[in-house]
């Protein structure tokens, strides 16, 4: 490869094969790694020391890494290592088929971090020393400032806590990313911590570029290869009618005054039904819209392209393959109206609570008092993680949760007496939305809110079980302020395990 990328005479002399830098890396080390989806995360050094680790390992040689990420990554990168039974802890966040199997099968520790807090805790040192930064970057410029890739995530928390660093150069990423990123370096810890200065969606407030010390960079590897984000399937009938629901929510609220006809910055999880709310806000009365989120996936995309969404922050881009193709070709068109940021920026729970985002997230479950699992199947079977979505939650001006109210063919409802795993309290959840119907829950008691979700949001499938369950616990229950019966809350879960359905 030619080191067209590599403006600085110094950073070129640093070049060598991903194979050569992946044995700058020791075992029983930690070692943080670019990335959030599987956007801006390295593949050649992971590949190349999979393949090490591989060879260890056949030698008779442990060797196991502490994996530290933005958020999740891509396969030449979790699952390769993962494969290799080459990570024994990874934190924060991981949607990687293989790493999720050996987590549940107790071989591989996992912290599900707030995302957040990931790079203030790392600053404050309760994670133990950061050996090795592996960061994937666009290009080096002369200054040897690094231009970041299509995501953020704690690359700038890597970049200055690690010991040494190695950058893959990547060419796929369009030089033209120059001048979209907004790295800011004003965060500090206590007693020295200040405002963050950003009071609107679209401010700008930090650096275009990373900064790193170059004698802590031991290693360059040139790559050219494209983010590999997994594709979104069209929108079935139960996410466009959760989206129907969710945008006729919103013009009630701007017709009662408590929204703007621009509504608030948008907070959008990812999945099919983000992305049917997202681009049904093209035909919604709604005009001059803002995002402040932490990913952008399709239909933000298709939101901006119409005319209607006029900036969006975040800290990654999130897109279908063909997608990503597109905007990376035509990436200085959005330069001007993509702000990515670090995470701990782009999640950060008093710029939230600032500018007062509809935070719109997705559950695996919730119970009929309001409280949502969005991580755990069963109550231990862990899915992906908690995300972002705690962060906006617990902050946003509206906080939002939906999901189909039923899953495996309707052999689970997602509304239960009790949730198997609490991610979000009730007090942190406002709105929940099925295909049934939306739940408006703000103001409401326990037995106020247990009456609208069975109502409401329940599939008649399920729905008199619900009900039978509830009227029994107003009877039954130790206390009448939350009421539930003991020995019987969690007791779909149990059937759901014993005979694959939880109906009775």
């Amino acid at each position: 490869m030619t080191d067209h990328r590599i403006a600085s005479t110094s950073h070129r002399a640093k070049v060598m094969s991903a194979e050569d830098a992946a044995l700058l890396i020791a075992p029983n080390t930690t070692v943080g790694l670019s990335g959030f989806t599987a956007s801006g995360y390295p593949t050649a050094v992971p590949l190349a020391l999979a393949a090490r680790i591989e060879a260890e390992h056949a030698a008779g040689r442990p060797f196991k890494l502490r994996i530290w990420t933005g958020a999740s990554t891509g396969p030449e990168l979790d699952g390769a290592l993962a494969k290799a039974d080459g990570i024994e802890f990874r934190r924060p966040y991981n949607s990687d088929p293989t790493c999720r199997d050996r987590i549940n099968r107790g071989e591989m520790a996992y912290f599900d971090m707030h995302l957040s807090q990931v790079a203030p805790v790392a600053w404050q040192g309760f994670l133990g020393p950061l050996d090795t930064a592996i960061i994937q970057v666009t290009g080096i410029r002369e200054d040897g400032a690094l231009i970041p890739a299509s995501s953020v995530g704690n690359n700038k928390t890597w970049l200055d806590r690690a010991a040494q660093v190695i950058l893959e150069v990547n060419r796929w990423q369009n030089p033209e990313l120059l001048g979209m990123h907004d790295i800011y370096y004003g965060t500090a810890l206590p007693p020295n911590r200040v405002p963050i200065p950003l009071i609107r969606a679209g401010d700008r407030i930090g650096e275009p570029c990373f900064r790193c010390d170059p004698n802590k960079i031991v290693a360059i590897v040139e790559t050219d290869r494209p983010d590999r984000n997994a594709g979104f399937t069209a929108p079935g009938a139960d996410d466009l009618a959760i989206a129907g629901h969710l945008l006729e929510f919103l013009e009630h609220e701007v017709s009662k005054g408590r929204l703007p006809p621009s509504l608030l910055p948008l907070q959008s999880g990812v999945g099919n039904t983000a992305n049917a709310v997202l681009t049904g806000l093209i035909d919604a009365p709604f005009e001059d819209l803002t995002a402040y989120t932490e990913v952008i996936q399709d239909g933000m995309m298709a939101l901006m392209d119409s005319g209607k969404l006029r900036v969006a922050s975040s800290t990654a881009l999130s897109l279908s393959p063909e997608l990503t193709e597109r905007v990376n070709h035509n990436m200085g068109e959005y330069r001007d109206r993509i702000i990515l940021r670090p995470q701990e920026i782009s999640n950060h729970p008093e710029v939230i609570r600032r500018l007062g985002c509809i935070a719109m997230n997705g559950m695996i479950e919730a119970d009929i008092y309001g409280n949502v699992n969005s991580t755990h199947v069963m109550g231990s079977r862990i899915q992906n993680g908690i995300g972002g979505s705690g962060d906006f939650a617990r902050n946003a001006y509206i906080s939002i949760f939906m999901s189909a109210s039923t899953a495996k063919g309707g052999k689970i409802s997602t509304l239960v007496p009790a949730v198997s795993h609490v991610d979000h309290i009730n007090q942190d959840v406002q709105v929940i939305v099925t295909e049934q119907g939306l739940a408006d829950l703000r103001g409401l008691s326990p037995k106020q809110r247990a009456r609208v979700i069975i109502d409401t949001c329940a599939h008649p499938s399920f729905r008199p079980m619900l009900e039978d369950y509830y009227q029994r616990a107003l009877k039954g229950s130790y206390g009448l302020q939350t009421p539930m019966l003991l020995d019987e809350a969690l007791s779909w879960h149990t059937r759901f395990v014993r005979t694959g359905s939880m109906a009775a």
